[in-house]
């Protein structure tokens, strides 16, 4: 099989500029590359391995050729152009929710859970930001011991929410610390010297479409029982990037934070630091512009029978939504799967 003809779907955004930096970083094997955008990007310049791109208009006609699509435009944008790109024989790697809970595309973390991408009918999504770092770290001990119950708690930076939330949190800062007033727009609260427990619409059962995305998406990549209890709260914090997790979990065999910690140092996409004595524990500036999630403060959860608690930190805009999105690509080009 030759190498294949790829196109990144939302390329002037944050997660579709990390993308092409991804694709220079891994090495990705292609023919041809194309940049798509919406009508109010088209037209600009990406310079990318040494060559000058225009970026295009994205039309149905844009996935003619293609073999792979790595789309980071949002929700709206992959209804739209999924079913175009498939129907022109394109793989169509989705980094929305659009299509996370369809029965019939599979959602992946690259090398958690890659057979899953056998079952492609030409979609396959990229899971949500904070479910990504947490599978990293969970399957290996999901498999030494299999989780009974999981409760995690999400700190989650602006940058998830996008260009302008991260604007809105520079703008903020600045008028707080200068007595100024500011209006804020992206956030129904104060983001700068703030946390917010809210990210996403709130649901019926009080939880927020983003808690809920945890839990589904968990089960479903994991292959857990439906019924395996998870809650989540997920937090907005005045971070720029990187998210942070404290996680506690419940599992079904005993297991000892020494051979979670040496579970974990042995898997590939996770860096432990954990020596709390000496200050050394993860943090969001550990993560930023690196690939591992980072895991720390792994210690016996005393609420849980077999319990264990941890905290863990990533980039957000890599492994939560770029790295994934690009490692996914590359393992479809691997198993010959376009």
């Amino acid at each position: 099989m030759g190498k294949p003809n790829i196109a990144i779907l939302g390329a002037t955004g944050v997660v579709g500029r990390e993308i092409t930096k991804i694709v220079d970083e891994l090495k990705v094997p292609y023919n041809e590359i194309k940049f798509l955008s919406s009508a109010r990007s088209a037209g600009m310049e990406i310079e990318f391995q040494g060559k000058k791109y225009t970026v295009e208009e994205t039309t149905p006609d844009s996935f003619s050729g293609v073999n792979i699509v790595m789309a980071s435009a949002g929700g709206s944008a992959s209804l739209q152009y999924a079913p175009e790109a498939v129907k022109r024989g394109a793989v169509f790697i989705d980094n929305s929710s659009a299509f996370r809970m369809n029965a019939d595309v599979p959602l992946v973390i690259a090398s958690v859970n890659d057979e899953d991408l056998r079952k492609h009918k030409g979609i396959i999504s990229n899971p949500n930001c904070s479910t990504s770092q947490l599978m990293l770290m969970l399957k290996p001990l999901h498999e030494r011991a299999k989780i009974k119950r999981l409760i995690v708690s999400t700190y989650q930076s602006v940058s998830g929410a996008g260009l302008a939330a991260m604007n809105e949190l520079h703008d903020e800062t600045a008028a707080v610390l200068n007595g100024k007033p500011f209006e804020n727009k992206v956030f129904r609260k104060p983001i700068a010297f703030n946390v917010i427990p809210q990210i996403d619409v709130f649901c019926e059962n009080g939880y927020t479409k983003e808690e809920i995305k945890v839990d589904l998406e968990t089960k479903k990549i994991l292959h857990l029982d439906p019924q395996t209890p998870i809650s989540c709260t997920a937090v907005r914090v005045p971070v720029y990037v990187g998210h942070s997790e404290a996680v506690d979990i419940e599992f079904e065999e005993k297991i000892t934070p020494e051979e979670a910690r040496e579970i974990l140092q042995n898997t590939f996409g996770v860096t432990v630091i954990d020596n709390p004595a000496n200050y050394e524990y993860p943090t969001t500036r550990d993560a930023a512009g690196t690939d591992p999630v980072f895991a720390g403060r792994i210690r016996k959860c005393n609420a849980f029978d077999n319990g264990i608690s941890l905290w863990c930190v990533a980039d957000n805009l890599r492994i939560g939504a770029a790295l994934n999105t690009v490692r996914i690509a590359k393992k479809v080009i691997e198993m010959e799967l376009y």
